[in-house]
């Protein structure tokens, strides 16, 4: 079928996407509950779209009952967010200021040793810890903040109130208590964020108390906020596909409001357009940009309705090094 290969395809690179996510920074992130996550939002989903849980578990291959008591059983258990193997070890070295591996061992005894000393092994190679000797004698240090510098790990909390705010601004109105569900925060943290949102004017409350945002921008450079920015990214790629595969004709038409295009251009330095196309993105950007500067002076200026519709455009460019094959000396085409 055409549809799963489409799907297997999506998800391969979803998975590339969550792998640098979970890497970044020189992080490890937690990512034993991806699949269950996977599954319940799956169904959840479905259920929205109208799907009965007995085709539902037909698409899982489950049987309904079976079905059921998983859709339950993880609905219950969300809350929880376990730890890694990798933080665990990192914050007992940082408690203990130096501990030889000896130490290591036998405080994760139960986790086995070979796989305390991987984790070791990538700490010290992630430039998380320092490690002196070898063997069982070795000892290990935490990097401190200083040397850490920028590395997200120590900085869990950098780009929160950016991710905040984005989250509002796509998902408003929104309660606080939903909010801090998606930001994995506590009711009081969550309270926190809110406040700093609403003191800087990203942030309002309307008459019921949900938070609404007008707009949302993370400036070019910035060196916080990116986790929001990837976020607003991979959301808007994805309501417009959505929304392409809900209209009727699926064929696109240059007249369409919503829909996609990819351009790919092979070009090689002293191409005769080769900057053109590389200036393209920044073009695109800077007009974009003095346009959405002129929409909102005029909403500024006039107010908007109680309804109105938000228009989002997306771009996105990468590059890409690539070798031409040699086998005929043909050019085959794009691929």
């Amino acid at each position: 079928m055409n549809v799963q290969v489409l799907i297997d395809s999506i998800v391969r690179q979803v998975t590339v996407l969550i792998a640098q996510l979970a890497t970044s920074g020189g992080i490890r992130a937690p990512l034993a509950h991806l699949a269950n996550q996977v599954f319940l939002e799956l169904a959840n989903e479905l259920e929205a779209q109208g799907v009965s849980r007995k085709v539902s578990a037909d698409m899982f291959g489950m049987a309904l009952r079976a079905y059921i008591r998983k859709v339950r059983r993880l609905s219950e258990g969300q809350t929880e967010r376990g730890r890694t193997l990798w933080q665990a070890v990192l914050e007992f070295v940082r408690e203990q200021g130096l501990a030889t591996r000896e130490r290591i061992l036998r405080r994760f005894d139960a986790d086995g040793e070979l796989q305390v000393s991987a984790v070791l092994h990538d700490l010290t190679e992630s430039g998380v810890l320092f490690c002196s000797g070898s063997g069982r004698a070795a000892v290990y240090r935490a990097t401190s903040d200083e040397e850490l510098g920028r590395l997200s790990e120590l900085a869990e909390d950098t780009g929160l109130d950016e991710l905040a705010w984005v989250l509002v601004y796509r998902n408003g109105p929104i309660t606080s208590e939903k909010l801090g569900e998606l930001l994995l925060r506590s009711e009081t943290d969550a309270a926190d964020v809110v406040e700093r949102l609403v003191r800087a004017g990203r942030v309002r409350r309307a008459g019921d108390g949900a938070l609404l945002a007008q707009d949302f921008s993370v400036p070019l450079g910035s060196s916080v906020g990116w986790e929001a920015a990837v976020f607003d990214h991979v959301q808007a790629m994805v309501q417009t596909i959505c929304q392409r595969l809900q209209k009727s004709a699926l064929a696109a038409d240059v007249r369409d409001e919503v829909g996609g295009s990819t351009y790919s251009f092979d070009v090689f330095p002293g191409h005769p357009l080769e900057r053109e196309v590389r200036a393209e993105l920044g073009a695109l950007r800077e007009r974009l940009g003095a346009l959405r500067e002129r929409v909102e002076a005029h909403n500024r200026a006039e107010g908007l309705p109680a309804e109105y519709r938000q228009v989002i455009t997306y771009l996105g460019q990468c590059v890409i090094e690539r070798e031409q094959g040699t086998d005929d000396g043909d050019n085959d085409g794009d691929e």
